[in-house]
This record gives C-alpha cells, structure tokens and sequence, in this order.
C-alpha cells in the first residue's frame, strides 16, 4: 500500500510538470498494487490530455465501480466520451 502511495505520488508530481506520458505510467504502477478510486481519476486526467478518450472512459468507468457517485469520475468519462463521438462523426470525412 505504501508503494502504491507514493507511486501515485510522483504520478501528481509529474502532472504538475506537465509530463503526462510518464504520470500514466507511475499511475499505472501504483494501480497494479493497489486499485484507487482517486488514481484512476488522475490516471484519466491524463489519458484525455493526450487525447486517449477510450482509455479515459475505460478508467473512469473502473474508478465509477469502486465509488459509483465519484463526481470527478463521472465528469472526466463524459468529457472522453464526448471526445469519442466527436472524432466517430468527424472521422468518416
């Protein structure tokens, strides 16, 4: 649980420098020890800067399975899945 902590830690640590990329893969670490609600929210926040909406949407529903009224969850899957419906219409141009 410590690791998973501080993984997550550096994870908010690198959003602050604006290097996303290396946060998901901090995220991804600390999840596979422990599955938080919060990390997966960050973990999405990170996805939809890189423009990574079915990953966004994918975390946000597992972080909406540990805590089904999580507003940041459900605010960041709406904003992916908007994202995703966009590209599908303009896609086909």
């Amino acid at each position: 649980m410590e690791r998973a902590r501080t993984l997550k830690e550096e994870g908010n640590e690198l959003v602050k420098k604006g290097n996303h990329k290396k946060a998901v893969e901090k995220y991804s670490e600390s999840l596979k020890l422990n599955q938080e609600c919060a990390t997966y929210t960050n973990r999405a926040l990170c996805y939809l800067t890189l423009k990574q909406y079915k990953e966004a949407a994918q975390d946000c529903t597992e972080a909406l399975k540990l805590d089904p009224k999580n507003v940041k969850a459900l605010y960041r899957r709406a904003q992916a899945l908007k994202e995703l419906k966009v590209s599908q219409v303009f896609g086909g141009l």
